[in-house]
């Protein structure tokens, strides 16, 4: 257990890391999403650029069966990598974004 809060805390950073982000084109906000009961965590962003709406999510993780679960990664920088560089082992990292298919070319968790 100890290590899954581990794992939570470190979620919780990045995104709060990456919330503080702000665009550099249009009226973008950021909105933090932590549903730890349920081990679900998110950044939002929604505005506008022009006439055109923004809503969408930034960055969604979720923690199943012991597993950092990256369902998507909108940052440049690869939140898989960050989440090696603060501790997470490669095998409790599974690119949910990824067919289940392709997972198993990756140096990640399959499932």
């Amino acid at each position: 257990m100890e290590e899954l809060e581990r794992y939570r805390q470190i979620i919780r950073d990045i995104i709060t890391e990456y919330s503080t982000h702000r665009s550099s084109y249009g009226e973008i906000e950021s909105e933090i999403i932590f549903d730890e009961k349920n081990d679900h965590f998110e950044l939002m962003r929604s505005g506008w650029v022009d006439q055109r709406r923004i809503h969408g999510s930034a960055i969604h993780i979720d923690i199943r069966d012991s597993k950092v679960w990256i369902q998507h990664d909108g940052t440049p920088d690869g939140i898989a990598d960050i989440l090696i560089e603060r501790g997470v082992p490669k095998d409790r990292i599974v690119l949910a974004f990824q067919s289940p298919g392709m997972r198993k070319y990756t140096d990640f968790a399959v499932a």
